[in-house]
């Protein structure tokens, strides 16, 4: 990541430093460049958490509003993105833990409707113009991979949506789920294992 980044007597400053500071005087349009800064990163955190595309609009929903009731308890400890996406995650967490227990006591009727593909993420065509064939083999592997994904446990699934996907440092993942880096290593290790495994039962050799 090349965001710049000095430590001052009271934290962090990153370019989010000048934004974060005007909401917390109660700028609310420094507040909504910060959303639009952040929104689509913390969309993919959320929708590769939960595999679902209207849970995770609820979850960066929710995930703004806390980070604005509590922008003023911010102490720049860490980075601004840091605190923001720890909030995503916790709040995806807690979701993923109501979905566990409302699924146990859900039943079953033949005239539940039948999931389809439909108000998932969808797949922009290149600009190769891919043929049909092409598309739908992608949307495949694309629905292959999250499927493998939703059938991690919670706290390998949190590493490798951070670091393979979101691409953040070891260091950042300790940051955001309160755990030593060296735990952050060997879940990911697990997670990994876990996915290759899952991918070759699901999709076969790529």
């Amino acid at each position: 990541m090349s965001k710049v980044m000095t430590r001052t007597e009271k934290g962090i400053r990153d370019d989010d430093y000048e934004l974060v500071t005007l909401s917390k005087l109660g700028d609310v349009d420094a507040f909504e460049e910060l959303v639009r800064k952040h929104q689509k990163k913390m969309l993919n955190i959320a929708y590769r958490m939960l595999g679902n595309y209207e849970e995770a609009c609820e979850i960066v929903q929710d995930a703004f509003l806390s980070a604005y009731k509590n922008i003023k308890g911010f102490q720049g400890i860490s980075r601004f993105s840091t605190w923001l996406y720890a909030i995503v995650m916790n709040l995806s967490k807690n979701r993923l833990k109501q979905i566990h227990v409302r699924s146990r006591f859900e039943l079953f009727s033949i005239n539940n409707p039948v999931a389809t593909d439909t108000g998932t993420l969808a797949i922009e065509p290149s600009s190769h113009n891919p043929t049909a064939l092409e598309l739908l083999e992608k949307k495949d592997v694309q629905k292959g991979i999250q499927e493998c994904i939703n059938r991690l446990n919670e706290e390998f699934r949190s590493v490798l949506v951070l670091r393979d996907i979101q691409g953040f440092s070891y260091g950042e993942i300790s940051d955001m789920l309160g755990i030593a880096s060296g735990t952050v290593k060997s879940r990911l290790f697990r997670a990994r294992d876990a996915m290759k495994t899952c991918l070759k039962k699901t999709l076969g050799e790529l």
